[in-house]
């Protein structure tokens, strides 16, 4: 185990727990596999778990530290390091890296993840890939599949957007303090183009969020506002179903019709 930094408390509202075991510290750098030159921009450096083995790799990095004591003391213990002070929810991270390709990697705050992985899924152009230790259960929504109590919006719209790899689990205790919940290593790979296109992105989003607000409800009546029974059927999907059965070609198919309908009331 690494020693933490004695003299920073942990903060809670930063979601602050520090990675402290050198294995699980080794494992993650070789799934990252960083090489000489490469953009890596890390957020939430910390302690500098990843920080050092990323930087000896000989990759062109970057932090996102929110915290400004652990801001300062990265400039002090690494005066060449490139030390963004920021919220990772406001940064643009492609032009952090001024168009070139880039990688992202970091321990998530696990109380605003998912915001943070939608903003992070919403860069323009994406990264090459992103490694991220995550709560477990969020990993495994990311990764489920149609049909699993795990599915949902989450899974969905990562799914939309990249290739989602769970890597391996992280025990509480490789953390400082010891995280109430268990954890994981995923890698997400951005996709060349969305799966559902950016025409229908708006459609898709709204009958995604309408659907899982009332999971337990068939779609006829979760999607009640946006189509009726004849409009989902005529989709190819059952309106008798609860949305954990759909799976993404199915939602792509409903947001279709809901942009049809919206096109004939347009029309009309």
């Amino acid at each position: 185990m690494r020693d933490p930094v004695v003299n920073h408390r942990p903060r809670k509202r930063f979601g602050q727990n520090f990675l402290v075991d050198q294995g699980v510290i080794d494992r993650i750098i070789t799934a990252i596999a960083p090489g000489p030159d490469q953009r890596i921009v890390e957020i939430g450096p910390g302690q500098e778990a990843l920080t050092g083995p990323l930087a000896a790799s000989g990759a062109d990095l970057a932090v996102v530290e929110i915290d400004r004591d652990l801001a300062a003391t990265l400039r002090r213990r690494r005066p060449r390091l490139e030390v963004v002070e920021a919220d990772a929810l406001t940064v643009d991270f492609a032009a952090l890296s001024s168009a070139r390709p880039y990688r992202l990697v970091g321990n998530l705050p696990y109380n605003i993840s998912t915001p943070i992985l939608f903003h992070l899924l919403d860069q323009s152009p994406p990264p090459v890939d992103m490694h991220f230790m995550l709560q477990k259960e969020v990993v495994e929504r990311m990764a489920a599949s149609a049909g699993s109590r795990d599915w949902g919006r989450l899974g969905l719209m990562c799914q939309n957007r990249a290739r989602v790899a769970p890597l391996f689990e992280v025990p509480a205790e490789s953390f400082h303090p010891r995280p109430r919940v268990a954890s994981a290593v995923v890698r997400l790979e951005p996709r060349d183009e969305p799966l559902v296109s950016q025409a229908l992105e708006s459609a898709f989003d709204e009958v995604v969020r309408q659907a899982f607000s009332q999971r337990r409800k068939t779609l006829r009546n979760s999607l009640g506002k946006l189509l009726d029974a004849t409009r989902i059927e005529a989709a190819g999907v059952d309106p008798a179903a609860r949305p954990e059965r759909i799976d993404l070609e199915g939602f792509r198919e409903l947001a279709m019709a809901v942009q049809r309908r919206r096109d004939e009331d347009r029309g009309g």
